[in-house]
């Protein structure tokens, strides 16, 4: 019974610890979907309102860049801007069939609209900003106003 109980509490902290990640470093991941769309033709509650738009930023010493994950899209169903310091991503996902005659036995996908916003550091200049979506994922490249170049520092002794 022994053995039973450890792999029992070895498994709940391993859930607990992928919660408290998620929430801690994706809960800006955590995208609400609209209702509108394909769940229109089936009860909503068949269909999730929430999904990750799992996003990753850097900065260069001339640039910052953005890419977010946005599978099953076209470009042109996304529109992105920039206000101040704020990236802000809106589309709308379809499910690209009709849905009579349908009927799931698995439904993780979100459809609908959404909006996702990302902050940017101060400094940056979106008239220059570089857009790109390549196999699901979005690309922005924002120039920064101020750059500095590498400094190379010297080591006393």
């Amino acid at each position: 019974m022994e053995p039973l109980k450890n792999f029992i509490e070895r498994a709940w902290e391993g859930l607990t610890e992928g919660w408290r990640e998620l929430l801690t470093r994706g809960s800006g991941a955590l995208t609400h979907f609209g209702t509108e769309g394909p769940r229109k033709a089936e009860s909503p509650e068949q269909f999730p309102h929430w999904s990750l738009l799992a996003a990753e930023t850097w900065e260069t010493a001339l640039s910052i860049v953005i890419r977010v994950e946005i599978p099953g899209m076209n470009a042109d169903d996304l529109d992105i801007d920039i206000h101040g310091n704020m990236l802000s991503i809106r589309g709308e996902k379809r499910s690209g069939a009709a849905q009579q005659d349908r009927r799931y036995h698995l439904m993780e996908r979100a459809y609908g609209h959404f909006k996702r916003n990302i902050p940017l550091p101060h400094g940056v200049d979106p008239e220059r900003a570089e857009v790109t979506y390549r196999d699901g994922v979005l690309t922005v490249i924002v120039p920064k106003t101020n750059t500095l170049p590498p400094r190379r520092l010297s080591v006393s002794n």
